[in-house]
């Protein structure tokens, strides 16, 4: 049986978005490879996909005006708040090994997942 990180709330009680301090040091090596040291994380859900929604990851420099910002692990994580919505709760991790290397969402908001773990329906 695989051990699930338990969700996590900010200050205020509510359910927030973790990132695992081996995710943030995979999304500053990729930083580096783009020229941008100190670049942050933007998360977005965005339809599509074989289950319907599909995370979106990119590099970012500062938040949009709309984007709630979370400090984890020494990373700002920019996230537009319809997109949170789907990803309170979430932890973001980095796997590499045999079976594939990339980032995997822990959303226990997603009621099935694709097989290739990037689309989700809730």
């Amino acid at each position: 049986m695989l051990n699930k990180p338990l969700a996590q709330r900010d200050k205020s009680g509510s359910l927030t978005i973790t990132i695992t301090s081996d995710a943030v040091t995979h999304i500053r090596q990729f930083g580096k490879v783009d020229g941008k040291e100190k670049a942050n994380l933007r998360v977005a859900v965005k339809g599509g996909g074989c289950s319907g929604l599909t995370y979106v990851l990119e590099l970012a420099d500062q938040p949009n005006e709309n984007e709630k910002v979370i400090n984890e692990n020494g990373l700002e994580l920019y996230v537009d708040k319809k997109s949170y919505i789907f990803l309170a709760g979430t932890t973001l991790e980095y796997h590499g090994g045999l079976n594939g290397k990339g980032f995997v969402f822990n959303n226990p908001n997603a009621k099935t997942t694709c097989g290739c773990g990037t689309s989700f329906s809730v």
